[in-house]
């Protein structure tokens, strides 16, 4: 049997809403193994007895397909609905059962076992400030809209396709920061100084530099063969804009084999930007 013919261990992320909560914790667990062994699936909005026992019967199945036994990294309230998903063959992991119980002793108080409150909408002055740095980012995506660097907390930099947008995104969507991103390009590279665009700017600055072999593959998914996506002018990009950060002592990270949210977390630490409360 090949490593790709293996059975790999269904595991499944269910929730009564969106599954994003359940997910995050669970595959946050599952990093300390090895990740190839498994096979995730997220079942959002089980929050019915009769959606239970619909997910029950499927995991129920790839278990007994696969001979391994399932797992079941839940965040739903129903008492019904959970004690349904418990009376199958899977490891059935409630991540609120696991803390929730604890808290309330602690705070002499009971929980609210609401649906979906992970995910609510908090403070509403605080969620439309997120949109605004969601905005933000968009408009300011790519060396567009110069003009309105002076609202930014951040701007990224580096050559083309380093991750400048995800992650100014990200910085937005979960974090509430107003980050800008701006390419530098070979033109921008060869005259060794900040781009006049970024010159009043240098305290925002934040440089991204990735490995060039990696670089070179990115590239080349979008423009095979073309200069732009050959490895000696991406080794060449990576090396000037690597200078430049040295040079005007701007803060900067390789980013190779980081996560957005790894990144997203340096940025912040780094320029000791606070997260917005939601």
């Amino acid at each position: 049997m090949t490593i790709s013919d293996t059975p790999k261990r269904s595991i499944f992320f269910i929730s009564d809403r969106t599954g994003i909560t359940a997910e995050t914790l669970g595959a946050t667990l599952l990093t300390q193994f090895d990740e190839t062994q498994f096979k995730q699936s997220t079942l959002p909005f089980i929050n019915s007895p009769d959606k239970a026992r619909a997910a029950l019967d499927y995991i129920d199945h790839t278990g007994e397909t696969s001979g391994l036994q399932p797992i079941v990294f839940s965040t739903t309230i129903s008492e019904e609905v959970r004690d349904i998903l418990r009376s199958g063959t899977a490891l059935f992991l409630d991540l609120f059962d696991t803390f929730v119980p604890q808290l309330e002793g602690a705070l002499d108080a009971k929980s609210s076992r609401r649906a979906g409150r992970a995910h609510g909408i908090a403070n509403e002055d605080v969620y439309e400030s997120r949109i605004d740095a969601m905005n933000y980012a968009l408009n300011h995506d790519d060396g567009v809209g110069e003009n309105g660097y002076e609202k930014a907390q951040v701007i990224l930099i580096a050559p083309s396709r380093c991750g400048k947008t995800p992650v100014s995104i990200y910085l937005a969507m979960q974090h509430g920061v107003y980050a800008a991103n701006y390419p530098l390009t070979e033109e921008d590279l060869e005259q060794r100084k900040l781009p006049r665009a970024l010159a009043d700017h240098r305290d925002k600055l934040y440089g991204l530099w990735i490995n060039p072999e990696r670089l070179h593959q990115i590239r080349s998914e979008r423009r095979r063969g073309s200069q732009y996506a050959a490895l000696p002018q991406v080794s060449y990009e990576l090396r000037q804009a690597e200078a430049l950060y040295k040079r005007h002592a701007l803060p900067y990270s390789e980013t190779t084999n980081k996560s957005i949210e790894e990144i997203a977390t340096m940025i912040m630490q780094d320029k000791d930007i606070r997260r917005r409360s939601f």
